[in-house]
């Protein structure tokens, strides 16, 4: 028999159920709220407009199903089982704690997917888990591709970005009547997530919101002004309107996810684009909410008080390549760094640095450069940007027991203990590590909880990396392999 729990936010009453989760300590009550809306439906005159807070309601709201996702049907990005729900109103937050009382320490999720995908809906962002652990837990949405990071004549920038502070407004206001303490909050994410929250850290706007971080394979956008508006007027005109907000709102959600869909296809040429120049959308240096690149805020000590966790796996793209290793095969070694980017000057370091990866064929070798270039390399430059802030830096180099290495999105079940999860063969294996899964779990919720992961910090170019792996170990210098790139 379900078990009701009702909770009165700043908007209205809202009613959540308990489930039973059991595990490291011991058998605990969880209760989940979903799909509470942060903000109105961003449709009709709202599509392209700053998000708007959720005017009160009256009587009792069920939260007791995922809310409409701004994802619409299965873009096939990840390995991750992140469900699409219809609807209009796609601004929500979900929210899991074990118990109303008290002032629990929080954590906030935003979930990935290039920032164009992705849903907060996916079973494995539940926080049962962070629950059993004492840790009140919440997964935010926000809009993505053009309707939440496109340049618009006339919008708003930085729609997503805006959700993503509505939303954390939200749970300053709220998270305490659900037990969560709003001077506890830590934020996290993977992927676009992870970039969103390392964005968040370098934004002056955002400091009052949060308190630590913790960012998995973070995929910094900071898109140039030039780059997004030059976008945005080429979607405009394929689209064929004006690019202002009428211009683009005579255009269907259909059409939009069209037009973008194929601006944003990857081919050779575009794929070398997107290494140097990053993606397409995402958050953009736009002079308001983001005056100047993040490493810049970053190294200007924006931040700099809040401890922050980041790291990637140490193959995040090669998973991306193996469709075209019968091509590889005949492509010089030569041309394919000087396509990926190496300079003949750091070749022999890089390879030598790589030796192991390069003993094991093209295809690997060159999804090793696509991670250094895109992923490896940004965990340096954040370190280093950060120079005596609080950091710590891990690798995740357990190997996918179906991919045989530790691919892009391997971590996520690990960092929400949930190997027990649905979907979890296909990206890990038969019988991923629960030990491991114990150890990065705990680490993660040791940040929430006092601010310190429990390895050595890392200070600037240099310090202890934790690696993630069977046995688990900290080694000095764990991203050598890395440094001829930057």
């Amino acid at each position: 028999m379900t078990e009701y729990i009702e909770v009165e936010t700043a908007a209205g009453r809202v009613r959540g159920c308990w489930r039973p989760t059991t595990g490291g300590r011991g058998n605990v009550r969880s209760a989940a709220f979903l799909g509470i809306p942060f903000a109105e439906a961003p449709v009709g005159d709202l599509r392209f407009q700053a998000p708007v807070p959720k005017e009160p309601w009256e009587g009792t709201l069920d939260a007791l199903s995922f809310a409409p996702t701004a994802q619409r049907g299965d873009p096939g990005v990840t390995l991750i089982p992140e469900p699409s729900v219809p609807g209009e109103s796609t601004l929500n937050v979900n929210v899991f704690t074990p118990s109303l009382d008290g002032a629990l320490p929080v954590l906030v999720w935003i979930h990935g997917g290039g920032y164009f995908a992705g849903s907060p809906a996916s079973p494995w962002y539940d926080g049962r888990n962070f629950n059993r652990d004492g840790v009140v837990t919440v997964s935010i949405s926000y809009r993505l591709g053009f309707d939440g990071f496109g340049w618009i004549e006339g919008a708003p920038s930085n729609r997503g970005v805006r959700d993503w502070l509505l939303a954390l407004e939200w749970v300053q206001q709220n998270i305490a009547a659900f037990g969560g303490d709003p001077g506890r909050v830590t934020i996290a994410g993977q992927s676009a997530g992870g970039g969103a929250v390392l964005t968040l850290l370098g934004m002056e706007k955002a400091q009052h919101l949060f308190h630590g971080v913790y960012a998995l394979s973070g995929a910094l956008a900071d898109v140039a002004a030039p780059r997004s508006e030059a976008f945005g007027r080429a979607l405009a005109i394929a689209g064929g309107v004006e690019p202002t907000v009428s211009g683009f709102s005579s255009l269907g959600e259909e059409r939009v996810l069209e037009l973008q869909k194929k601006a944003t296809e990857l081919g050779p040429k575009s794929l070398t684009s997107m290494i140097d120049e990053g993606l397409p959308l995402g958050p953009s240096v736009d002079g308001d909410l983001l005056p100047r690149p993040t490493l810049e805020s970053l190294a200007a000590g924006v931040g700099a008080e809040k401890p922050l966790v980041l790291g990637s796996t140490d193959d995040e793209f090669t998973m991306a390549m193996t469709g075209a290793a019968k091509a590889l095969r005949w492509v010089p070694q030569a041309l394919l760094l000087n396509r990926l980017g190496v300079p003949k000057t750091i070749r022999r370091d890089y390879l030598g640095a790589n030796a192991d990866v390069v003993a094991l064929g093209k295809t690997r070798l060159a999804g090793r450069v696509l991670t250094d270039r895109m992923f490896r390399t940004a965990v340096l430059d954040v370190a280093a940007a950060r120079g005596d802030a609080p950091t710590w830096v891990y690798r995740f180099s357990w190997p996918s027991g179906h991919f045989g290495f530790a691919e892009h999105c391997l971590d996520v079940p690990f960092f929400f203990d949930c190997l027990d999860g649905p979907a979890m063969e296909p990206l890990a294996g038969p019988n991923p590590p629960q030990e491991l899964a114990d150890e990065l779990h705990a680490a993660a919720v040791s940040l929430v909880v006092d601010g310190d992961p429990g390895w050595p910090a890392h200070h600037g170019d240099a310090g202890t990396v934790r690696v993630w792996d069977t046995p688990v170990r900290d080694v000095a210098d764990g991203y050598a392999s890395v440094k001829a790139l930057r």
